[in-house]
Parts: C-alpha cells; sequence; structure tokens
C-alpha cells in the first residue's frame, strides 16, 4: 500500500479561520478513509496583520519553509487575497531541491506566485481550487476535485480541454497583467492561454487585456481562450460590450486566436488547469 500524501498548506496573501481548515481535512479523511492524505496547515495561515496573513516575513518564512520541506509533496494555497506578489521573488530565490519536486495549486493572488514557479522551472504547477472554495455553496465538489488533482492526478478534475490543447495556463486576468514584463512571467510561447476574474469593472478588464493582448510574450500563445467573468459591479454607464465580445476584440486586434470558452473562475466549478503540457 502506497504511503499517503503530505500536503502543505499556507497562505502567501490573506488568512483563513481555524475551522475552515478543519472542515476541509474532515473531507479528506471521509473520501479517503486509511489513505487520506496529511493536510499539514502552517500556522502562519491564522495570522493577521491588517489585510494579510501575517506580516510580509512571516508569510515568506511560511512559503520556504514547507516548500523545501522534503516531507511535504505538495504546496496548497489556502486562499487568494492580495498579498502574494509582496514575497513571491525573495521565496523563488530561497527554494531548494525539494521546492522543485512538489506540486503547488491555487488560483486567483496565489497566480502571482504560480507565474513564478513556472518561468523558474519550479515544481508542478496547476490553477485550480484553494481550502477557502469550501465555505461557498456547493464547494465541498470544489476542494474534492483539488484532492483528487493532488493525490491521484484525476483526470476527472482538469478543464477538459486541457487533455487536447498540449500546453496550457491559466490566470486571473489582473495578476497575469500585473506580472508582466517582471521576474515572475513564465515563457507563454505556444500554450493555450486560459483567462478569468471576478469583481473588476468591464472597462478595467478592457483596459488589462490591452496590456495582456499588446505583450510580445502573449502573442506568441497558441491562442486565448475566456473562463468565467463573475460579479461585475455595475459602472454609471454600460459597457457597450459583453466579456467575450471585448476578448475577442482583443484578440482581433493583436493577432491571437480566441479559442473559445474556459472552465475555469472564481467559483465552485473552477477546474485544474496544470501549467504546460499535461504529465500523464
Amino acid at each position: 500500500m502506497a504511503p499517503s500524501k503530505r500536503i502543505g498548506v499556507v497562505a502567501p496573501g490573506t488568512r483563513i479561520e481555524p475551522e475552515l481548515a478543519e472542515r476541509v481535512k474532515a473531507l479528506a479523511a471521509d473520501l479517503y478513509l486509511d489513505q487520506a492524505p496529511e493536510i499539514v496547515v502552517h500556522p502562519q495561515c491564522f495570522l493577521s496583520a491588517g489585510h494579510f496573513a501575517g506580516d510580509d516575513a512571516a508569510r515568506l518564512k511560511a512559503f520556504v519553509e514547507y516548500a523545501n520541506d522534503p516531507s511535504l509533496d505538495a504546496i496548497w494555497f489556502a486562499r487568494g487575497g492580495y498579498g502574494a506578489c509582496r514575497i513571491a521573488e525573495a521565496a523563488i530565490a530561497q527554494l531548494n531541491e525539494h521546492a522543485r519536486k512538489k506540486t503547488y495549486l491555487g488560483y486567483s493572488d496565489g497566480g502571482v506566485l504560480l507565474g513564478g514557479l513556472y518561468a523558474h522551472g519550479i515544481g508542478q504547477v496547476a490553477h485550480g481550487p484553494m481550502p477557502v472554495d469550501i465555505i461557498r455553496a456547493g464547494g465541498d465538489a470544489a476542494v474534492r476535485r483539488s484532492l483528487a488533482w493532488l493525490i491521484e492526478r484525476a483526470n476527472e478534475s482538469l478543464e477538459l480541454t486541457v487533455m487536447f490543447e498540449g500546453k496550457t495556463v491559466a490566470f486571473n486576468i489582473m495578476i497575469l497583467q500585473s506580472i508582466l514584463g517582471t521576474s515572475l512571467e513564465p515563457d507563454l510561447t505556444g500554450h493555450v492561454l486560459m483567462l478569468e476574474d471576478v469583481g473588476e469593472y468591464l472597462y478595467r478588464l478592457d483596459r488589462a487585456l490591452f496590456h495582456i493582448t499588446s505583450s510580445a510574450n502573449v502573442r506568441r500563445v497558441r491562442g486565448i481562450k475566456l473562463g468565467r467573468i463573475s460579479d461585475v459591479p455595475e459602472n454609471d454607464k454600460p459597457f457597450g460590450a459583453s466579456e467575450e465580445e471585448m476578448v475577442r476584440y482583443w484578440c482581433e486586434r493583436s493577432g491571437i486566436a480566441y479559442l473559445g470558452r474556459a472552465d475555469i473562475g472564481h467559483d465552485v466549478d473552477n477546474r485544474v488547469v496544470p501549467f504546460g503540457a499535461l504529465n500523464r
């Protein structure tokens, strides 16, 4: 019988409650019984320093400690929330050979770290549900999906088209915009780029898409797929185009192929998208 996985949970941005962590552990135990993964939640996840789960030094130390720990198989970001960009470059500079063997899973603001890890060839990186998703209505299904990917590499957890697309990456639109031109920007040549977002005015997303599709790196992608754009605030004047029309517009202007919709987003239906070629 193979040993159970050990999954380390850290919070690069904002905190989670201890009760949430216990719910995720209980769900994993119910799913896998005697082969349940050991979910090791760093105490840093429960710290509070203004907006953040501990100050920058505490979040940096926790991530590096768990990433470099040879006893852990994977790092699972507890939640999004702004803060990962404040520690990402320093964290990546401190990672060792054990960090290079791990799986890293998260999305939203965690995409800053995911992009940087992928840019530096560190580990198996994937965009997918996080422990915090368990608090959404129907969120157990999202957490199960990520556990199945982390433990079994279950194809059922994947965004379906990943199976046929060659190389893929997935980002929150505003996060990808923020890392372009930095050391955290990965080479996107030949990738299918999947984009999603939440809680942003359409005009702000339009501005971000101008920046993204103007990038020479992004213009080398095989194409762009649009995930879900959710919880869009109402502006004082209607934007005048849907989110899909907006993405099609910028793809056409920049000579990038628009490849349709992707099953990702800030919701319980969010699917796992591994970065790079799918390791079967």
